[in-house]
């Protein structure tokens, strides 16, 4: 078998450094094909070198390690399994529960050395399965999505905002109120977020993560890291010959494409 490879995204060269001299004692076959301090470079590093395990810090810049992983996971080829996941967290226990009910598994800091081995003795079990199968892509999937669905956890931030009533929206020099329930879609793009209704486009700077913290989730859904939907108006969800989905709207013409990392929400479609 050949040896398995990881790669280490830890935004602290002290930490990342302990973390590469305990996996080297207690796992000495593992290779460490990179150390990456950001989660741009996570997610880029990542997909370049393919690796069978990551250990992903939370809290890094850039973009924190949760949507580090999204970003990879969407654009990870479809026909190999999904890499080994593993969080590095100095969390309080509030978080540590949430990974811990969606069986994502994780690394409390400062990592003890029993914790580590518990966690390599799981991936040592995975890998060695060899099958596919055995690495279940749709559960990893499911687990990620809540796990950025958790209020607060990804970015570090404290309780619920309030719920969005009415937003304030450019078009053009003029600001306009526009009633949340009038919006359809919802489009990061650059420093903006795109804001459509049926019938008009509006531009906000309220970043689409902290907008959707303040969105009802039963009403707008998270479809893409990009895009967040009024549920209420899609249409239909398609496949193309190459196994992309698009959901169709009811009062607009364009398609909104759905990313892996969400399309399980329309299996049953």
């Amino acid at each position: 078998m050949t040896a398995p490879r990881a790669l280490i995204a830890e935004d602290e060269p002290l930490l990342a450094q302990a973390l590469r001299q305990a996996l080297a004692e207690a796992w000495p076959e593992l290779v460490i094909a990179a150390t990456v301090g950001d989660g741009f470079s996570a997610a880029r590093e990542a997909l370049a070198l393919r690796p069978e395990v990551l250990f992903f810090d939370i809290r890094m810049p850039g973009q924190s390690g949760l949507d580090a992983a999204a970003e990879l996971f969407d654009a990870w080829p479809r026909e190999s399994p999904l890499p080994l996941l593993v969080f590095t967290t100095a969390y309080d226990q509030y978080a540590v529960q949430a990974f811990e009910a969606q069986a994502v598994d994780y690394l409390l800091k400062p990592i003890q050395h029993a914790r580590l081995e518990k966690s390599i003795q799981k991936l040592r079990q995975t890998l060695a399965a060899k099958a596919p199968a055995a690495i279940d892509d749709e559960a990893t999937l499911q687990r990620l999505r809540q796990l950025l669905a958790v209020p607060g956890l990804a970015a570090g931030a404290g309780g619920t905002p309030p719920r969005l009533a009415v937003l304030q929206a450019s078009s053009g020099s003029t600001i306009r109120m526009v009633p949340v329930a009038e919006v359809l879609y919802f489009e990061a793009a650059d420093k903006y977020v795109r804001v459509l209704t049926a019938t008009h486009e509006y531009l906000i700077r309220t970043p689409l993560k902290e907008l959707a913290a303040q969105l009802d989730p039963q009403e707008f859904w998270q479809v893409h890291r990009g895009t967040l939907v009024r549920i209420g108006g899609v249409e239909a969800a398609h496949r193309d010959e190459a196994g992309r989905l698009f959901l169709q709207l009811r009062e607009r013409p364009e398609r909104l494409a759905v990313s892996r990392l969400y399309a399980p929400l329309f299996k049953a479609m």
